[in-house]
């Protein structure tokens, strides 16, 4: 039979509201005192103490009614301090249901103001750390209240107690130790660049009505909690546990300190990966080490360690090799880092990755790090996506009114041979803005602005485009037309209801009237565009996440004719993944429940390459990495145009999440690929690829096959 939580709770008190011992009580020179128990000493004071607070919690607790409702069987542990100046602080509830923390939270909050416990005739502070399981069978309770000396056991078998504090007032009374409480949750970390984890609280962060901004990537958790309760929904994902394997492996960080006003976790991670693809075994063997933490409110710090060997399905190696930087090394992982070679078959890819956010205000958020930044609502994006490599990077987040301004300035490397000196890669700059503007309740309009300059003649970092609010078009044409290569972008999405929305993106990489609204079709009409649409909970299943998108870019955008100053980093476009001159339509949908998810993506595409022989040798505006003076013609310039290509691939994927404090994952894969070019060539020729994947993954970060 279940028993009240107030009785359970009452017995609760009745077990193990005491301190460790009767020698522990010996240390205490005076113990709190409730104006009721005054003119009591030793082991009376302490009981008398626990009486009273037993009978105000008996009287004040009100049993939520979901606990009830679910006839909820476990355990639930609470740290207690009763500060210097005789306050009642409840510093950490464990509990299933948030609704239990919030009742003893506001029950304890209003107990009175009481002469605190002194040590050396100095007030001190005193904690209490009690667990209970429920429902809880009444136990035999002795006339003394205290638990038994230095075993931290109480006289019930169905509760036990820990005293935090052993010590008072010695010469570390300032350094405590706290439960963590998921601190992550608010603070100025980046929620890991994930599409399917973004999936799980995008719908809270597009319902109508609200004044925030959904384009700038990857968020910070402090601004997504305000709509979407991570707390919550990880209590119900939590398992019950008592062993401390057990907690680690399903509910915890591994390694966590918690002081007064900072903490960090350390995790292990892997990305482990075996599988066939294209006629020959593939696998992935990532180890990593991850380490966040924050030092105070405003300051927060992350950094990722990643050591990897793998072999890939034929068409990814062959993309990896495609992308070879200078210096012997047989590729670059798209998306990770330059690989070297691994015995026979395979690569050796090392990647790091970190930042420190700082948020000097409400209105402002500073990062320095070595990562990516994605900009826009869709899977792909056609101003600043997560494809390529990591790179080092300033951005400044300033979010006020309806209005949300980023800045970012990155260091970015052509790493191609022709650029190459003494061993050195050659080093270029970007620098962007976005302008996110809530036009209304429902529309959302964003401006956007990049330019990429190179390091020569000692330029070095250019402090012009330092100046955040000024447009870069304008200082391109100060530093001479060859200065540098700027970009301007147009993005919109409209709420049409708390379930479905609809997004765009528009780029221009060349801005003169008679070529981009010409009828001539000119090789100057350099822009792309984007257009989607999301539908949250549909059909009325909840989790239930559907998502339609077309792009289109034209043919020598994000290219320059100066190589160097093109719109990539390390080989690989930092917008779109296919570079320029194609056309793609993509279905996508996401399902959760409980820890089980699933995913399917389905893309379409035309893509035009070059056919790179002695006959035809031109560039045909596909790949960024290529001077625009090589191209065929100057009008009647079409997408597809040179080795016309249709790409169908088609990404199936379910798992289950092992962990969601570090995101570790169990899943299976499948992914068909079919590339049919007009004409065979050395580099594109017709394939097609099935490649089945099983693995175990640490989800930090997006990592694209769909090339």
């Amino acid at each position: 039979m279940k028993l009240p939580l107030r009785s359970l709770l009452v017995l609760l008190l009745l077990t193990t509201y005491s301190l460790k011992a009767q020698e522990a009580l010996s240390d205490i020179e005076k113990y709190p005192v409730f104006e009721s128990c005054e003119g009591q000493s030793g082991a009376a004071l302490a009981e008398c103490f626990n009486a009273t607070l037993q009978q105000f919690f008996y009287e004040n607790f009100k049993t939520p009614d979901i606990v009830g409702e679910e006839n909820y069987t476990g355990v639930m542990v609470s740290l207690l301090e009763v500060t210097a100046e005789g306050e009642f602080k409840v510093l950490y509830t464990e509990a299933v249901y948030q609704e239990l923390k919030d009742e003893v939270k506001r029950v304890f909050g209003e107990l009175p103001k009481i002469e605190p416990a002194t040590y050396n005739a100095k007030p001190t502070y005193v904690q209490f750390q009690f667990s209970v399981n429920l429902p809880l069978q009444a136990p035999q309770i002795t006339q003394t209240t205290t638990a038994t000396a230095n075993t931290g056991t109480a006289d019930s078998d169905n509760t036990s107690l820990v005293v935090v504090q052993d010590q008072f007032n010695t010469e570390y009374e300032d350094i405590k130790s706290f439960p963590y409480q998921n601190e992550e949750y608010t603070s100025q970390l980046n929620i890991p660049l994930s599409h399917q984890n973004y999936a799980m609280f995008d719908p809270a962060m597009n319902q109508v009505g609200i004044n925030n901004h959904t384009a700038q990537k990857p968020y910070v958790y402090e601004e997504v909690n305000k709509y979407y309760n991570f707390e919550a929904a990880n209590q119900k994902l939590l398992k019950k546990k008592s062993s401390w394997l057990g907690r680690k492996w399903w509910n915890e960080h591994m390694g966590i300190v918690k002081g007064e006003d900072y903490w960090f976790t350390i995790d292990p991670g892997v990305d482990l990966q075996v599988g066939r693809g294209d006629g020959v075994d593939t696998y992935n063997n990532t180890r990593l080490v991850y380490f966040q933490g924050g030092l105070g409110k405003k300051l927060n710090f992350f950094a990722a360690v990643y050591e990897s060997q793998g072999r890939f399905a034929g068409y990814f190696n062959r993309y990896a090799e495609s992308l070879r930087p200078d210096g012997g090394n047989p590729a670059i992982i798209p998306g990770r880092n330059i690989a070297e070679p691994f015995r026979t078959d395979s690569y050796d890819y090392p990647v790091a990755e970190g930042y420190l956010s700082y948020a000097p205000s409400q209105h402002f958020n500073i990062q320095l790090g070595h990562g990516k930044n994605f900009i826009g609502d869709g899977y792909r994006s056609l101003l600043l996506s997560d494809n390529a490599s990591p790179y080092p990077y300033l951005r400044l987040n300033t979010n006020f009114w309806k209005l949300k301004y980023t800045n970012t300035w990155m260091s970015l490397r052509d790493v191609r041979s022709e650029v190459t000196l003494d061993g050195s890669f050659r080093t270029k700059y970007m620098a962007n803005h976005y302008l996110s503007i809530n036009v209304t309740k429902r529309l959302n309009i964003g401006l956007f602005e990049a330019v990429m300059w190179e390091n020569d003649n000692d330029r070095g970092f250019d402090l012009n485009y330092l100046n955040p609010v000024i447009f870069y078009r304008a200082i391109e044409f100060t530093t001479g037309s060859r200065g540098g290569n700027a970009i301007i972008g147009l993005s919109g999405k409209y709420k049409f209801s708390d379930q479905i929305n609809a997004y765009s993106q528009v780029v221009i990489d060349e801005f003169s009237s008679g070529d981009v609204f010409g009828g001539d079709q000119s090789w100057k009409n350099k822009l792309g565009f984007q257009i989607g649409a999301k539908y949250y909970n549909a059909f009325g299943v909840k989790n239930l996440y559907l998502q339609a998108e077309y792009n289109q870019v034209r043919p020598y955008t994000y290219s320059h004719n100066t190589i160097v100053l093109n719109y990539g980093h390390q080989n690989q476009p930092m917008a779109h993944l296919w570079g320029a001159n194609f056309r793609e339509g993509i279905l996508i949908a996401r399902y959760f429940n409980g820890r089980w998810f699933g995913s399917a993506k389905l893309t379409f595409g035309e893509r035009g390459f070059d056919f790179n022989t002695a006959e035809d040798s031109f560039y045909y505006g596909g790949g960024i990495y290529r001077d625009e003076g090589d191209r065929p013609f100057d009008t009647g310039i079409e997408i597809g145009q040179g080795n016309t290509t249709s790409v169908f691939i088609g990404e199936f994927q379910g798992g289950y999440l092992i962990n969601p404090a570090t995101n570790l994952k169990v899943y299976a894969s499948l992914l068909f690929r079919d590339f049919t070019p007009d004409v065979d060539t050395a580099t594109e020729f017709a394939s097609s690829s099935t490649w089945f994947n099983l693995g175990i993954r640490t989800d930090l970060c997006n990592w694209y096959f769909d090339f």
